[in-house]
């Protein structure tokens, strides 16, 4: 592998190189990932969290499932991205900007929230009902959050040690299956289990169902991760391996 002075080699193909050798470089699109990831968290959470929504499927009916489902996964797919593009460090830090801004949203919505509203104001009930979250759900949301991401970036780095950088589908579904499947056994426990019209039984079925309805996602846009890779890994003129990389996720030196 190569230094920190690595770029494209004449071939226009990138250049393998360890993650330790690049620390301090700047690159032209690592920014705009991170942007892309911290938003996609944040509205999925947001928008898409507090809504139940209901499919009518052939054969089976009425099928309902939250929404933020459609958009949540997103994120890990980006998360992948970050990892395989940028190296375990990069992607650690992307990790920490989505929790830190989580973590903002979530006091800021107790705040606002909580300001008594103008007597001439009539929406506090359905700004409640939109904006407003119990503090278990919002608790078991940063928890579920923190350790799947960190689960799936260092999956996904290992993996691609093992397999020299080959088979990208394998690693990013492979890590995806971890990632998710910790994400949501933290998640539907910490913020369902033994709450009221909620079952034992409701609670292991909504966590399954997730779980293969995320994983799913990350199935069907394999394509798309590959060209977002491909495009990246050729923009930035380099391949990263974690090879030497402390996996801590309490460390922030890249």
């Amino acid at each position: 592998m190569n230094g920190a002075g690595a770029t494209l080699a004449d071939d226009q193909r990138p250049v393998a190189v360890e993650a330790q050798a690049l620390a301090g470089r700047h690159f032209r699109y690592f920014d705009f990932m991170m942007a892309a990831f911290v938003t996609i968290l944040l509205l999925s959470n947001i928008i898409g969290a507090g809504k139940r929504a209901v499919i009518d499927l052939p054969l089976i009916g009425p099928w309902p499932f939250g929404a933020g489902i459609l958009f949540f996964p997103v994120s890990y797919v980006l998360g992948d991205v970050l990892t395989e593009v940028y190296g375990y460090g990069r992607a650690r830090r992307c990790v920490w900007a989505g929790f830190a801004a989580l973590l903002f949203m979530v006091f800021m919505s107790v705040v606002v929230v909580a300001l008594p509203p103008d007597k001439g104001w009539t929406g506090q009930a359905a700004y409640e009902a939109v904006f407003g979250q119990a503090w278990r759900i919002a608790l078991a949301s940063l928890c579920a959050f923190w350790a799947g991401e960190f689960a799936n970036s260092y999956v996904l780095a290992k993996m691609k040690i093992l397999t020299q950088g080959r088979w990208l589908w394998t690693r990013t579904i492979g890590s995806t299956i971890v990632g998710e499947g910790v994400d949501s056994l933290i998640f539907y426990p910490m913020a369902f289990l033994y709450a009221a019209g909620w079952t034992t039984h409701d609670v292991l079925v909504v966590l399954a169902t997730q779980w293969v309805l995320k994983v799913s996602w990350e199935v069907i846009l394999t394509p798309v991760t590959y060209a977002v890779v491909g495009f990246l890994k050729k923009s930035e003129g380099v391949d990263v391996f974690d090879a030497g990389t402390n996996f801590s996720p309490f460390r922030a030196k890249v």
